[in-house]
């Protein structure tokens, strides 16, 4: 029985697993946080759409591949394979574009 007043305890670090339910552990941890952090994500992207004065504002190719090269280095950084961030930043990015894009058009009725 779940009991949602019961704390569980934080995953093990990568390196102290013996387990794969230690791995499994870890990683549905981190999954939870991702979303947590895509949430978070997603409303200054709520944000955005509220502060554009024009629908067209909501497409920056220019902000887009700042974003991805920002990734990019960060990934290269923490030893991430090469390629790996700008793949999932292109993805993110252009949900992003059509959430807001989404948001706008619903705040700003045409």
């Amino acid at each position: 029985m779940n009991n949602p007043a019961r704390q569980e305890a934080p995953p093990k670090p990568a390196e102290a697993c013996q387990t794969m339910a230690d791995v499994r552990a870890g990683v549905d941890a981190l999954d939870q946080a991702l979303v947590a952090l895509l949430a978070e994500r997603f409303a200054y992207m709520n944000a955005a759409a509220r502060i554009k004065p024009h629908r067209a504002d909501v497409r920056d190719e220019a902000r887009k591949a700042e974003v991805i090269a920002n990734a990019a280095a960060a990934a290269k950084a923490a030893g991430l394979p090469q390629g790996l961030a700008e793949q999932l930043w292109e993805t993110l990015v252009e949900s992003s574009i059509a959430h807001e894009l989404t948001r706008w058009d619903g705040l700003h009725k045409l």
